[in-house]
């Protein structure tokens, strides 16, 4: 039986009297690609500290293939891309990609890995020359050096203009079909709901959420309805309309029950151009759980990661 990519037992960790995580199971598979979201102070560095063994756990255990977390560092079995990592500014790339490979027994083919990475162009350029979005690619390029089967990425599009992040996340769908497990932490939402196969919400030191992001949207309750109107008109003593904003002549009523309300528009106005019915988004979801989860941690889940 093939051993998880990542399971996460009870962990538990503290800072003195600061609990950052709290009793939090995970387990992630084979070739699966995830967002990690949470709001800061959540746990998820802290989380992930713990995954590549530079934060003991103060209970609980990590184990990534089978091993511990140091024990699979030292292996090559994980792939780190951190979001304010450090490259020898005056080095050429080709240079540092060269040298971090060396520091592996079974590296990733070099020209296959500047191909998959989209820095075969870059290899004679000076660190200090990169945009940050080609500082992005040579980061990758030096995660995935190694051939890990777990990759962990902390916000990896940062500094990403919109074609490149195209590019990046197509890079990243083709490594989970090679098997790959991709984990990201991110605080663009649109991208997760785009390109994660599995989301985890963590709040409070917990995992409050974790299925795909339909899973996730479903969870949050109301609609939206959205139409053109007279900004005079207003719409809240509508049943079932929970909040109404609006944005010049463009009116967006939350619902709880979108059939009422709509019964009730459509008995009033006899037009309602530009109607859109829409489900919670990913960020509706994410503001519901993350703040139920605040208004119902203990004290020390709710102090924060302090790192």
């Amino acid at each position: 039986m093939t051993a998880p990519a990542l399971e996460i037992t009870g962990l538990t960790v503290r800072y003195g009297d600061v609990t950052a995580v709290h009793d939090l199971d995970l387990e992630l598979a084979a070739g699966e690609t995830v967002a990690l979201l949470g709001p800061n102070g959540a746990g998820k560095s802290s989380t992930v500290n713990a995954v590549l063994g530079l934060v003991p756990p103060s209970a609980g255990q990590v184990r990534v293939l089978g091993r511990r977390p140091r024990e699979a560092v030292e292996a090559g079995c994980v792939g780190v891309m951190l979001q304010h990592g450090g490259l020898p500014s005056q080095a050429r790339v080709g240079e540092v990609v060269r040298l971090v490979r060396r520091s592996f027994p079974s590296p990733w083919p070099a020209e296959d890995l500047l191909v998959v990475t989209d820095v075969a162009g870059l290899v004679d350029r000076r660190v200090d020359q990169l945009s940050g979005g080609q500082r992005q690619r040579v980061m990758l390029a030096l995660a995935l050096a190694g051939t890990p089967p777990l990759l962990v990425l902390d916000e990896p599009t940062a500094a990403m203009d919109v074609e490149s992040r195209r590019s990046f996340w197509t890079t990243m769908r083709e490594l989970a079909a090679r098997g790959h497990t991709v984990v990201f932490a991110t605080h663009h939402l649109e991208e997760a709901d785009a390109v994660a196969d599995r989301v985890v919400v963590v709040a409070g030191g917990r995992v409050v959420a974790d299925g795909s992001a339909a899973q996730v949207k479903a969870s949050a309750s109301g609609r939206t309805i959205r139409f053109t109107a007279d900004p005079a008109t207003r719409f809240g003593g509508l049943p079932a309309v929970t909040d109404e904003q609006w944005h010049g002549t463009s009116v967006t009523l939350r619902t709880a029950d979108p059939e009422t309300t709509l019964r009730a528009l459509l008995a009033r106005h006899d037009r309602l151009p530009d109607l859109e019915v829409r489900g919670a988004s990913l960020e509706d979801a994410f503001v519901s759980l993350t703040a139920a989860a605040v208004t119902t941690a203990t004290p020390t889940a709710t102090a924060g990661d302090p790192r």
